[in-house]
């Protein structure tokens, strides 16, 4: 007997060893510069006076769980093992097209789409970049969420000079440390959530480069071009400790037209209420893929998409967060299919490019096709 507990004692000092080595492991990893930085010194002051921060972390504007009633974490942890999911990934390649970005005229009103949430916006002059991702992957791990052939094709080096780059928020699928690094030089200006302005600034940008916006704020960019920071129902973090960064929608106001990007969230009343405050927009550019019922709250299914693009009252919607990654276990193509049946009685127009396709913001008649439908 006192030979087994001596070597159950080894094997409890062995396991303890090897718990300490992991944590220790970990804490290293955690140190590298693709984790960002937490705000501090006169950042963490401005991000403590805003109206949206409690209790050291940024709170959505209604309180409401992550988890939907009925689902628990560890019970999706335990499907997401489990079970099989079928055509989570495309079987083929992704047909897309390769726009030479730096060659459009610079009186053309356009969108080109990258996949997932990436794009570029010319609007009346003005270069914007939006949640860039193209490293070809979503996660801060080697063996991580990979990017679906033929969905990765635009680079860095693809980019012309940016006069804006927006982000949404700090998640990976969204803010990508690769590519905002070798980005630095071409980019005029950053516009991003209050804290967020931490990672850049580890990162090698500039104070100047950097604006850091809260809910309701706005930038006037020239004479009747306005860009807007708008709340969303979401989260943010790069690390063990979340909400530290502000997650955000944009209102972008110019002479020629309106968009509007709804970044990552679950629906709410804040729909209705920007298409108050923001009467005329032209084109919504909203979230539609990644979704689950068992976290509906901060990623909306595509009936809410519909939905929320009606009470927006846009003439144009635009669906992103889709066609890049896996994040979710519904088929790859979903999204495409399933928003397209919900537009089909709605009062604005869809567009469902391919990536790199230019969308001519102007063209009521622009045609787009159904390019996923071979790929399953």
């Amino acid at each position: 007997m006192r030979k087994f507990f001596k070597i159950l004692k080894r094997a409890a000092i062995a396991l303890l060893c090897l718990c300490a080595m992991i944590v220790f492991i970990v804490f290293l990893y955690m140190k590298k510069a693709q984790f960002g930085a937490l705000p501090e010194g006169e950042r963490l002051e401005l991000v403590k006076k805003s109206y949206h921060y409690k209790d050291g972390k940024f709170r959505n504007l209604e309180e409401k769980p992550t988890i939907t009633e009925g689902y628990s974490f560890l019970g999706e942890i335990w499907r997401s093992l489990m079970k099989e999911y079928p055509d989570t990934e495309p079987s083929k390649r992704l047909p897309s097209i390769k726009t030479d970005l730096k060659a459009i005229n610079a009186d053309k009103d356009v969108i080109v789409w990258f996949g997932h949430s990436s794009f570029f916006l010319q609007l009346d002059g003005v270069k914007i970049l939006v949640d860039p991702v193209f490293s070809g992957k979503a996660s801060p791990l080697p063996w991580g969420v990979e990017a679906y052939k033929g969905s990765d094709i635009y680079t860095v080096d693809d980019m012309p000079e940016i006069d804006y780059m927006l982000l949404s928020h700090d998640h990976y699928d969204h803010l990508d440390y690769e590519t905002v690094k070798a980005l630095q030089s071409k980019v005029k200006y950053v516009i991003c959530g209050l804290g967020a302005g931490a990672h850049y600034e580890r990162w090698g940008y500039t104070r100047r480069q950097i604006i850091e916006k809260d809910w309701g704020d706005k930038l006037e960019v020239k004479p009747g071009f306005v860009i807007y920071a708008e709340s969303t129902h979401h989260d943010g973090g790069r690390g063990f400790k979340s909400s530290q960064a502000l997650w955000l929608s944009f209102f972008i106001q110019s002479p020629a037209m309106n968009i509007y990007y709804s970044g990552d969230g679950g629906y709410s009343e804040r729909f209705k209420k920007i298409a108050e405050k923001y009467p005329a927009i032209d084109w919504a550019i909203m979230e539609c893929g990644q979704y689950n019922k068992a976290w509906q709250s901060v990623h909306e299914l595509p009936e809410e998409v519909a939905l929320a693009a009606t009470e927006l009252k846009a003439k144009n919607m635009l669906p992103v967060h889709h066609s890049k990654f896996t994040l979710a276990k519904h088929p790859w193509y979903e999204p495409l299919e399933r928003i397209s049946e919900l537009s089909r009685s709605k009062p604005y127009r869809l567009a469902t490019p391919m990536i790199g396709e230019m969308i001519i913001l102007n063209d009521e008649k622009q045609p787009f096709q159904q390019w996923w439908k071979n790929i399953k």
